[in-house]
């Protein structure tokens, strides 16, 4: 096998504890032959495992609170991005009334929509540069002191938003909590993934997306009632109160046992297993995790390949597939419109009932309540998808949402030529139920799931950064695709979903229950189709 999934590991004493149970596993090994190997989680047969082994235990209450905790920066992710939906127009438009100053804040900040398009869509570009340096600073500081120094960017964006006096000052404070939100989305995923179970990966993989989710629908909540000038303040203030609490609660969380471990505090890495995983037996399981370490330090001193190499197929193992399906789920999860739906979606369906000016000042307006609605089955969608995504596995519940979410994009586009209201409703409820269950979520499993270690980091970093851009254009030319097109503006998106349903039938890697060892060896060689009628088998000899 390649030397990078299969590898002797020498066990210095100096360095960590061998527990005994762990030296019996590994010697007793039969792919072992004497040898201690790197014992690799996955690979382990449930059949004859101690029903105690941590390794397989379920979602216990430490664990989802721990979980909980962290994800409460998803939560203000999804605050950030859900809080200038609803009042937009009050906003943008000054819908509750012409410009008046109150203690030196004007009650809106009238622009254009290619402006309003772009301050929108500063949140994903900063994002994407928050995405650039999270990674190296959660390695330096911790998943958990990283969560909590990037809160400083959610309260100093809320601040700059919530005092803004121009479209410049609100750009920035959008860009500023931008940063956060990309802060957040990496460390977050890092930190629930490590301390996740086989059994539990599943559901704490989508964990993210949920809390984002969760986040979009309270700030609609609160929406309704900060809507009016100068109310909204209000509601971009409250991110950083948001932040300030996880702060504090932060301190009851334990740190990541694989980040303490990879920083030689192997005492700490037991304490907190033996804390996640309520009474079950972690020797098994923290001889895995030092083992995985020791080998990652071995292979330090060999040069990895650099992302170039990876992508071009250059490495001894051929992972040109397994990338282009992680860059393509990244980017096609972007250009399905979901993001559209929930930044405009109150304008959209403002337009579609033909609210008046007057109208628009009686909050909450019909276009809010449905916003509010799209919200809530947003959340019902993603829960949804996390409990069947290990039943019945990523390539199916990919191929039914991304054809259903193609569909409603159709009857979107329908009811906005027809000009019936209660159509282009109903399709938008339709679109983010089934957005939300599969396509809106699995991108972000794709990496951790399909890549192998050395290739990780460069290209999860990369299909962030792609995910993040192509946030930031869709987020800019929504509302002006919107003025140019009218009832057609969801074609593209028709195009975008119906492509992705193509890619789960014939080339979507299936990753349910199966070890980063099995994905590599059964998908790795050139792009193909690997299921259906046009599959194509890969040797190294081909």
């Amino acid at each position: 096998m390649s030397k990078f999934i299969e590898h002797d590991v020498q066990r210095p004493s100096s360095l960590y504890r061998t527990s005994s149970a762990a030296a019996s596993f590994a010697s007793t090994s039969p792919t072992s032959n004497g040898k201690k190997k790197g014992v690799d989680i996955y690979e382990a047969d449930e059949q004859g495992v101690s029903p105690t082994d941590s390794r397989y235990s379920r979602l216990n209450c430490p664990l989802l609170l721990f979980a909980i905790t962290a994800a409460i920066s998803s939560i203000n992710y999804g605050w950030v991005i859900g809080s200038i939906n609803i009042p937009a127009l009050v906003i943008e438009e000054c819908a509750d009334g012409p410009v008046a100053w109150t203690n030196g804040f004007p009650s809106c900040i009238p622009m254009s929509s290619t402006l309003w398009g772009l301050v929108v869509g500063l949140t994903p570009l900063g994002a994407w540069a928050g995405s650039m340096f999270s990674g190296i600073a959660a390695d330096k500081f911790g998943r958990k002191h990283m969560l909590m120094y990037n809160n400083a960017f959610f309260v100093s964006g809320a601040i700059i938003a919530s005092t803004s006096t121009s479209v410049a000052q609100l750009s920035v404070g959008r860009f500023v909590s931008g940063i956060g939100c990309g802060v957040a989305a990496n460390v977050v995923s890092t930190y629930c993934s490590e301390v996740s179970t086989i059994r539990s990966r599943g559901f704490l993989g989508g964990f993210q997306q949920l809390m984002i989710l969760v986040g979009v629908f309270l700030s609609q909540v609160v929406s309704i009632g900060l809507s009016k000038a100068p109310l909204w303040r209000v509601l971009f203030s409250i991110s950083a109160a948001i932040a300030i609490v996880q702060t504090l609660l932060l301190f009851f969380i334990p740190e990541s046992p694989k980040y303490l471990a990879s920083t030689n505090q192997i005492d700490k890495a037991e304490a907190v297993l033996v804390r996640l995983r309520k009474d079950m037996d972690t020797a098994l399981e923290l001889d895995d995790l030092l083992t995985v370490l020791e080998y990652s330090r071995q292979t330090d001193y060999v040069p990895q390949p650099t992302m170039w190499q990876v992508l071009a197929g250059k490495t001894e193992i051929d992972l040109r597939h397994l990338v282009f399906s992680v860059l393509f789920l990244m980017l096609s999860q972007q250009w399905a419109g979901g993001k559209g739906v929930m930044f405009y979606s109150t304008e959209i369906l403002s337009d579609s009932f033909h609210l008046s000016d007057e109208e628009i000042k009686h909050i909450p307006t019909i276009a809010q309540l449905l916003t509010l609605g799209i919200g809530a089955v947003g959340l019902f969608s993603v829960i949804l998808g996390m409990c069947i995504l290990d039943k019945v596995g990523r390539r199916t519940v990919l191929m039914v949402s991304s054809l259903a979410t193609a569909i409603s994009s159709a009857l979107i586009v329908i009811g906005s030529k027809v000009d019936i209201g209660p159509v282009v409703a109903a399709a938008m409820y339709l679109f983010n139920l089934s957005f939300q269950s599969g396509a809106g979520f699995i991108p972000y499993l794709c990496a951790s799931e399909l890549l192998p270690y050395y290739a990780l980091g460069s290209i999860s970093g990369l299909a962030t950064s792609i995910n993040c851009l192509t946030l930031f254009i869709v987020s800019f030319i929504f509302p002006i695709l919107d003025k140019a097109i009218g009832p057609y503006l969801f074609v593209p998106f028709i195009v975008t979903s119906f492509v992705t349903f193509l890619f789960a039938v014939f080339m979507m890697p299936e990753a349910r229950g199966k070890s980063i060892v099995k994905v590599v060896d059964q998908y790795k060689g050139p792009i193909r189709c690997v299921a259906g009628p046009f599959a194509k088998k890969y040797s190294s000899s081909n």
